[in-house]
């Protein structure tokens, strides 16, 4: 098995400023050294220092932190709510990101004279914490009166694979599956490596499993499969990462032995009970399920007559005993369109579908929405669904998979194009109706809420294609966590984790990923138009690929206009 740490290569950093500071290093911590997360932390600390910086590294499990004082050097590890908080500083610095205590993800780290203080309210907040020392470190920042405090911006940081049972990958541009292979869960190696690498940039959940479920992948929720998938909670769970399953809206049809999959039909919640229980007795940390339904040919609650919410509820009432949630995806539309009909249209399909459900969903159900109302286009306006809901949980689904934006084939780095989806503004309230406010939970006072994105992994040496294109997968990670971080700043992080220090390479490295988005888009799909892709594969100009199809993605450019008619007298109203 062969393949690189991206962003943890640790490099080393022959001139690191503080390396005195850190030439012998003890690492205490008084948690249970059987502590599966705890002990990545310090494993991750202990493999970070010793390549960046060579120095040695000494581990201790302490009780408490008497006797700390005879320790040269010393990175503390410690839960606030197990231990009184030890104040190693009595100032308060101005680095501080974030001036409230720790939530149960968040974290400080202080550094002062020979101490590196670690606190957390969670073994995750410390995990996360050791992840951000590490990160400082190799990009050669100082750490010397360092004083912050982090917590992250939402609280679901979730990413979707479209992996088959087959080992391929639906729009996948980076290899095979390393998840699946010939309709059998993979458990190796590089399981664990992929959750330090999703770990370490902040990312807490992740969907295994294509949302077009089909086959053998309908079985996952069965027993033939639970105990593969119980080994990778296992691993992800001592990273912090809650296991998701994409599930088959029909399976109690499929694989049930049902009639229906009718969402209000006793036999079929029956079904689903069942089914939910028995993941759950092997995988108590089983986060929920990715539903796709009444879309592109998936089955859902409309062959009923029943809407998104009936079908919603139903599986979130299963899953509510256990603390699962479910996330159901907007993107819902009319695939059988004949392009000569100029009153459907397409882009107004999910806010039409949804829009009157608002406040219909249970507290566990989470409405997953596309940044645009279309479908990862270059540029899109943002969903009208966002301003629109405000009394539904929603989670902002963003794709670095490049399916339309060059496949990892080209360069495209896509924060700038999801910082510009973050910061617009809604006007949903007065005040606070930016994306980034409403998908964090903040505008509606919400909980379940936050950011997704569809993988651009694979088993390919490199993990995405490309060897430019992990800065999209580090930087998803990145900004789910702290959405006020910016394009450059994510890029610089990525560059001198990933390559070097060197002047030269990180300013053309720089270069080349800032510009890019706005150079395919030139090159590709200018005036904002879309859809102007081959067919089927979507990769390549092709002005007109898709204006007579059923999709629904005309462009309508001819010498009169461009544009679908919107008007009430004439178009789509």
């Amino acid at each position: 098995m062969n393949y690189n740490q991206c962003w943890l290569n640790y490099n080393p950093i022959d001139n690191y400023p503080d390396k005195e500071l850190l030439s012998d290093i003890t690492i205490c911590t008084g948690m249970n050294h059987n502590s599966l997360i705890i002990n990545n932390a310090v494993d991750e600390l202990r493999l970070a220092l010793n390549r960046i910086l060579t120095v040695n590294i000494n581990i201790k499990y302490l009780e408490d932190f008497t006797g700390f004082d005879s320790i040269k050097t010393g990175i503390i590890l410690q839960i606030d709510k197990e231990f009184p908080k030890i104040k190693i500083r009595n100032d308060s610095s101005d680095d501080s990101s974030d001036d409230s205590e720790p939530n149960n993800e968040g974290y400080s780290i202080q550094q002062n004279e020979a101490t590196i203080l670690i606190s957390a309210g969670t073994e995750q907040g410390l995990l996360y914490g050791s992840f951000d020392l590490i990160r400082r470190i190799a990009q050669g920042d100082t750490i010397k009166g360092l004083d912050i405090t982090q917590n992250p911006k939402n609280n679901i940081r979730i990413l979707n694979h479209w992996d088959n049972m087959d080992g391929s990958i639906e729009r996948g541009y980076s290899g095979k599956s390393f998840f699946f292979e010939n309709e059998e869960v993979l458990v190796n190696a590089r399981t664990k490596d992929y959750a330090r690498l999703i770990a370490s940039v902040g990312i807490n959940a992740t969907v295994i499993n294509n949302v077009n479920v089909l086959g053998a992948a309908s079985e996952l929720v069965t027993d033939s499969y639970l105990d593969k998938l119980s080994a990778i909670a296992d691993i992800f769970e001592g990273y912090g990462i809650k296991l998701y399953l994409s599930a088959n809206f029909a399976a109690p049809i499929e694989i049930g032995g049902l009639s229906v999959s009718d969402p209000l039909d006793k036999d079929v919640i029956n079904w689903w009970e069942n089914c939910v229980k028995k993941i759950y007795d092997k995988i108590p940390g089983f986060g929920g399920f990715l539903i796709k339904a009444d879309s592109e040919g998936r089955p859902g609650p409309f062959t009923y007559g029943r809407t998104h919410a009936d079908g919603a509820n139903m599986l979130a009432k299963a899953l509510k005993p256990y603390g699962g949630l479910l996330i159901w995806r907007c993107f819902v539309y009319n695939c059988l369109q004949d392009w000569r009909d100029y009153k459907t249209d397409r882009a107004r399909a999910a806010f039409d579908n949804f829009i009157g459900l608002d406040d219909k969903f249970d507290d566990n159900v989470i409405l997953q929405i596309k940044n645009g109302p279309m479908d990862f286009q270059v540029r899109e306006p943002v969903s009208p669904l966002f301003g629109g809901l405000k009394n539904t949980n929603m989670i902002l689904e963003v794709q670095a998979a490049q399916e339309y934006t060059g496949q990892q084939k080209d360069v495209c780095y896509l924060i700038p194009m999801w910082k510009e989806i973050l910061e617009f503004e809604t006007y949903s309230k007065k005040e606070g109706s930016k994306i980034a406010d409403i998908v964090s939970g903040n505008s509606h006072n919400q909980i379940n809420c936050g950011m997704a994105a569809v993988s651009n992994t694979g088993n390919d040496f490199n993990w995405t294609g490309h060897d430019l294109m992990a800065s999209n997968l580090y930087g998803f990670g990145r900004l789910s966590w702290d959405t006020d971080l910016t394009s450059e700043q994510i890029a610089k992080e990525w560059i001198l984790q990933t390559f070097s220090h060197d002047e030269k390479v990180y300013n053309t490295v720089f270069d080349i990923l800032m510009k890019s988005w706005s150079i395919y888009e030139k090159y590709t799909s200018p005036l904002g138009i879309g859809w102007m892709v081959n067919p089927h594969n979507h990769y390549g100009p092709n002005v007109d690929g898709y204006e007579y199809d059923r999709w629904g993605t005309y462009h309508r450019a001819d010498r009169d206009g461009m544009g679908v008619d919107r008007t009430v007298k004439s178009g789509t109203g």
